[in-house]
């Protein structure tokens, strides 16, 4: 069947995609920039890449017409925007429209458990999105999931920080809030089963795990797979606002995720039975089960999708990375060295593996002083790390850098600064004749930026130093 898949670059997307190519499916991947479209989706015979921004009604003529069947997985965890409702609500009409002028029979939109009568500010967009969605020229079938495990998902990751890093909690008493997990594979196959399938035609499902779990008991088992011993004791003076900077600091979430992650946290998420998993035979796993999973994903350096490389995990940029990829010349201050290259291959493969735990080669206390710098003003810091440690692809997210571009075979990596910065900064390693140029580039903002620029320099000069020389080095 054709299918379209919109959210292609975001976490659930990432994973789908492959999933429906196995299943023989030709799909076609609706991105906002081609730039953050995985580079192996152009070799895929049963792949296309279109342009389409939902907000941008002129793009969406680059959908088929033939499509079969549509998946509609765009939403935002970001409150980054103050009306962001009435773009995710704009985003859903528009996409209704185009969608009602194809051939499509089924569109199929994973959404959040929406039983409680007083909503987060998220769950109540979602809910209006599904009104949005209905359609009298398409079948809609809607799953409706509470938190997602797996390997990079936003949850996992937080949870991961907390456990890993805290032996003892002081916790705000949303902790005690109950919820029902759902492993990231059983979503998957919700998801993929619901192709072509008029049982499910113009029905909602809630879909979730076998228990029913306090977030207490979530950090608390994660901890039991890990063979950790940890402690929490809830209080109930945390306002909402404190429980957000307490996640902030600890996890490596941005606060604004943060901030809209403790509004859902406070909402009771219980599914209500039905027979889908009988339907599409599905036998979630337990919590433990999909942590252990996940694990086993890290360990083996297969984590398909991380939250982070979303774009709302950005501190800066908004999707379009065309914007960013020419460094400027003009009215900029460059910190540019050059170093004979003694083996190009392994020199690239440094360069590949730069930052997360690998570090930055020289100086990586000073990138980690940085990064509590930036943390502390409300940047995102170092904590973000890396997807996988040896692959780069653009849209990734690398420590508080972008990957703004990544091609192996022309030995060139571009860098976006994300920190908070009185300007835009750019990091980019590039092998020519045999030389390594590495260049910093800072286009300051007024008089604070250029002050900033003189007074960073002496430690610019210690780091890119001691960096090139180690990346050169046979």
């Amino acid at each position: 069947m054709r299918i379209l898949v919109t959210g292609a670059t975001g976490y659930i997307g990432k994973r789908l995609i492959p999933f429906l190519v196995n299943e023989g499916h030709h799909v076609y991947c609706a991105v906002r920039d081609k730039l953050r479209a995985d580079k192996t989706y152009l070799e895929e015979e049963l792949i296309d890449v279109i342009e389409v921004d939902f907000l941008k009604p002129e793009t969406l003529k680059n959908i088929p017409e033939n499509i079969d069947v549509a998946y509609y997985l765009i939403h935002s965890m970001s409150n980054s925007s103050k009306d962001f409702e009435s773009l995710e609500e704009r985003c859903a009409i528009n996409f209704k429209k185009q969608i009602e002028t194809t051939q499509t029979k089924q569109v199929i939109y994973l959404s959040g458990i929406t039983n409680d009568k007083e909503l987060s500010k998220h769950l109540q967009s979602r809910k209006n999105v599904e009104d949005r969605l209905a359609s009298d020229k398409y079948a809609l079938t809607i799953f409706k999931a509470g938190i997602i495990v797996g390997s990079g998902s936003s949850s996992f990751e937080i949870i991961r920080d907390l456990v890993e890093k805290l032996p003892f909690m002081i916790a705000p008493k949303w902790l005690n809030t109950k919820t029902q997990p759902l492993a990231v594979r059983d979503v998957l196959a919700f998801l993929s089963g619901a192709i072509d399938n008029p049982s499910l035609y113009n029905k909602t499902y809630d879909v979730f795990g076998p228990e029913i779990l306090t977030y207490k008991q979530l950090l608390l088992q994660f901890a039991e797979v890990r063979n950790l011993k940890r402690y929490i004791l809830t209080v109930p003076v945390m306002t909402p606002k404190l429980s957000s900077y307490w996640l902030y600091f600890v996890t490596s979430t941005s606060y604004k995720l943060a901030s809209s992650l403790v509004d859902s946290m406070g909402v009771q998420i219980i599914g209500k039975p039905s027979d889908i998993n009988k339907k599409l035979n599905v036998n979630p796993l337990t919590y433990k089960e999909a942590v252990a999973l996940a694990f086993e994903k890290i360990e083996q350096n297969s984590i398909v999708s991380s939250w982070k490389d979303s774009m709302i995990s950005s501190g800066r940029l908004r999707n379009n990375l065309h914007k960013y990829i020419n460094v400027p010349i003009y009215g900029c201050f460059k910190d540019h060295k050059e170093r004979p290259v003694k083996n190009s291959e392994k020199t690239i493969d440094k360069i590949w593996s730069i930052g997360g735990k690998t570090g930055w080669y020289y100086g990586t206390f000073l990138w980690k002083i940085r990064g509590y710098i930036d943390k502390f003003f409300g940047g995102i810091g170092l904590r973000r790390g890396r997807t996988n440690p040896t692959d780069l692809n653009a849209g990734d997210a690398l420590d508080f850098w972008r990957v703004i571009f990544a091609d192996k075979t022309q030995q060139k990596l571009l860098l976006y600064a994300e920190m908070r910065l009185p300007g835009e900064a750019w990091l980019e390693f590039k092998i020519e004749n045999g030389l390594l140029k590495q260049t910093a580039t800072f286009r300051p903002r007024g008089l604070w930026g250029r002050l900033y620029w003189y007074s960073v320099l002496p430690f610019h000069g210690l780091i890119f130093n001691g960096m090139i020389k180690k990346l050169t080095e046979a």
